[in-house]
This record gives C-alpha cells, structure tokens and sequence, in this order.
C-alpha cells in the first residue's frame, strides 16, 4: 500500500490524476470546478437533461459557481460533462455527490445513492478510490455502499478503496466556499483514509482524517443537528416570549454580550434548504434501530415544522387586531426563498405559508427579486413589482426572507402593516410593524 499511495501522490502532483464525479448539483458541480482549477480532468456523469443541456450551452444553475469559471473549466475540456457511467472506465477517483431525501418524514431515501453506486460498480477502473459525500446515516458506507462494490467480485483493498467525506456546502457563503471548508475524511481503513486525504488536499486547505466512515457520517449529522436544536429552542422561545410580551430579538442580543457560553441563534419562519430539516432525522432514523429514541431531534423537528402554521397564526391575531378578517384580507409575502440573496426553494418555509393561506381561501401575492415564477402542482404565481402603489393595495407585508437587494424603507413607508418574521426594523420604531 504504500508504494500504491506513494505512487497515487506522485500522479496527484503530476496531475496525472483523473476525477469522476457523480452528481453536478449544489455539491458535485463546485467540487468539479475545484478540481478542474487545479488543473486535473473531472467527468461529471449527471442524468438530469436539464443540467447538461445548461453545461452545453456553457450555462451556470448552481449560485456559487462562478460563472467565468464554469466556462473555463468547460472550453478547456478538463470537465467533461455527460449520461454514461462507462466513462468511470477512465477514473482514478469516483465522487458521489447525488441527494438523500426523506421518503416519509422520519425515513431516509438512499435509493439515489445505490443506483449510482450500483452503476459506478460496473465501471470501477481497478485501484480506483471511490467516495461518498452525500449525507446518510452512520453505517451507510460500511454496510451498504461496501456490499454493492464488492457483490460483483470486487474486494476492498486490492480492486478499489473506499471512503465517507461529508459534504459541507453553505450556499451564498462567499466567505467559505468549498476550499475554505475543512474536509472530514473516513476510510472503511486507514490506507483509503489516506487516499481520500491525499485527494482532496488537491483542493482545500484543511483535511481531517477520522478513524472510520462511521465518524465522518455521523459528523455531518451532528454539525446540523446542533443547529436544528437550537433553531428549535430559539423558536420555541420566541412563542414563549410573544405570549410574556417580551422582545426575543432584544434578549438575544443582550444575551449575545456574554463572551462565552452563548451563541446566538434566531427564530424565524421555518427552516429550509437540503440540510437541516433533513439530515437530524436520518441520525433520529438510525438510532431507533439501536433502540434510541432521540427526543431532542424530534422536538426540533416538530417545533420548526410548525412555524409556518405558527406564522399564519400570529398574522390572522394581527389583522383581527386591526379588526379585519383574515379570509378577507389580501396578503404580500416578501421573499419566497429558503434563505436571504440564493435562488434557492428547497423546502421553503415561504411555501409552507403561502400553502396555508391558499387553504383557508386568502388572496395572497408575493414578491422576490430572485424568483419571477412559482409553479408548482397547486401553484402559480408571478411575482408582483414592489412599488408604492401595489403596497398600499395589501392589507399586511409579510416579510419572510430577507434578500440584501431589497428596499425596506419603501416597504415601511406604505404598507399598511407589516408582519417581520426576519428582524428587518430591529430600529425601526413604528405601530405598523409587528416582530415574529
């Protein structure tokens, strides 16, 4: 092995080393760039149509790819976009990067990951290193991935190496793409441990390797499930405040003064995105097979789960405040993605709020610089320009997410009232804005 690793290393520097990476979403197209700027050829198998005719036309869908870079990459020939898996035939890495929903709301689907891996096993070049970054639970590598590579003949450590990296994109963090992220790397042993590390110092900064794929899984789990309890507490209490007629917003900056022992966390709407709402419930999965009921988890859960409905709840008391009928009132929703300046729906609270106020038969509109449309099987609308004119015809503003581009003086100024589930006029003291 080591004249094997030696020799992997050598090509690396050489840059003789060719990279498969499977899946060009949020997590496989960056990566592929990453590689490509270091100079190396990356195959990017995708069986979207979608994302390859966007790759042929030289077209970026992914927000943190830069846009000149993708070009680049893609007029010199060292990414290689395309359908087939045979091309794998050619690869002296394998990267899986594709995604791991939930089938129901509490069991996780790693149907994607199988067929890939199902399909890679096929086309395996012998010594080649194979990767998992999609987020699973602990185990998934050991038990699923190394049986699918090793049922056609195949053995670990002579045919092929394996390893668990977890992904840790933050999409539209400029100050943390992917080569600023430290890399946590866990091999099924310690020589595809090295291997993995040995990969992706390629491209980042910081590689840690772990004694086993079980510490890596389980890694990625409990960086999101930290954050989904404390979003799950801070929402929590945020209704418990509301009820004291207390200001959360002011005690968590007050609180955020202390120079350690807190970190400061923010209520909102929902939670959104790939991750968090997702990944907390593959680790709760998982731990009732050991016969462990993880209460935390599923406490957040519920709890994050319901600040739509909570959020619809608090807007019908302010408007019958204002001694209007929530069915008859007319409802603006500023902002309808997951997060603030990313073009990004992914289990959007917005949608969520918007839903439940279609149900309840409540004319409501929405705003967002970043999506024009929303079509969705019982949805379709258009985004409404912000001028003074269109603001003045709703009976409330909601704001839900808040996109930097935004003018919120001219929200102030002419709504009628204003909903603020983001903290928007944290300084703006005025009777016609309500805070979450």
């Amino acid at each position: 092995m080591q004249s094997y690793l030696a020799e992997f290393k050598n090509n690396i520097i050489k840059r003789r080393i060719k990279i498969g990476v499977v899946g060009l979403g949020y997590v496989g197209l960056p990566l592929a760039i990453e590689f490509v700027k270091k100079g190396l050829i990356v195959f990017g198998v995708e069986i979207d149509k979608g994302r390859l005719g966007y790759l042929k036309r030289r077209e970026n869908y992914i927000s943190d790819v830069n846009n000149q870079e993708l070009k680049s990459a893609l007029s010199t020939h060292r990414l290689i976009p395309c359908r087939n898996f045979k091309i794998l035939k050619q690869a002296d890495a394998v990267i899986v990067c594709v995604p791991t929903p939930l089938k129901r709301k509490h069991y996780p689907d790693i149907s994607f990951i199988k067929e890939a891996v199902e399909l890679i096993s096929r086309n395996l070049k012998k010594e080649s290193l194979v990767i998992l970054e999609s987020t699973t639970y602990p185990g998934t590598t050991e038990e699923v991935i190394l049986p699918l590579l090793e049922k056609r003949g195949l053995k670990h450590g002579k045919d092929f190496y394996l390893c668990f990296s977890p992904e840790r994109i933050d999409p539209g963090n400029v100050k943390y793409p992917v080569s600023k992220i430290p890399k946590i790397v866990g091999g099924i042993n310690k020589d595809a441990g090295l291997l993995g590390k040995a990969l992706y110092e390629i491209v980042v900064g910081k590689v840690v390797m772990v004694s086993s794929t079980r510490v890596a899984e389980i890694t990625k789990l409990l960086e999101n499930t930290f954050r989904i309890v404390n979003i799950g507490l801070i929402d929590e209490l945020a209704m418990m405040a509301h009820k004291m007629n207390i200001d959360i917003w002011e005690a968590v900056a007050a609180a955020s003064t202390k120079p350690f022992g807190f970190m400061p966390f923010y209520p909102g709407p929902g939670v959104g995105g790939h991750c968090i709402p997702k990944d907390p419930l593959y680790l709760y999965w998982k731990a009732k097979k050991f016969g462990f009921k993880s209460r935390f988890i599923k406490l957040a859960s519920d709890i994050i789960s319901f600040m739509p409905e909570y959020v619809v709840n608090r807007l019908e008391s302010l408007l019958k405040d204002k001694r209007i009928r929530l069915k008859k009132s007319r409802i603006l929703l500023i902002g309808v993605t997951y997060k603030k300046d990313i073009k990004d729906l992914r289990k959007s609270p917005a949608l969520d709020i918007i839903e439940i106020l279609k149900k309840k038969g409540i004319k409501v509109s929405y705003h967002d610089p970043l999506v024009p449309f929303l079509k969705f099987p019982n949805l379709n609308l258009k985004s409404i320009l912000l001028t003074k004119e269109n603001l003045k015809k709703f009976d409330c503003v909601v704001i839900t997410t808040d996109h930097s581009c935004l003018d919120y003086n001219l929200i102030l100024d002419n709504a009628r009232s204003i909903f603020d589930t983001r903290n928007i006029y944290i300084c703006k003291k005025n009777r016609k804005v309500v805070r979450l």
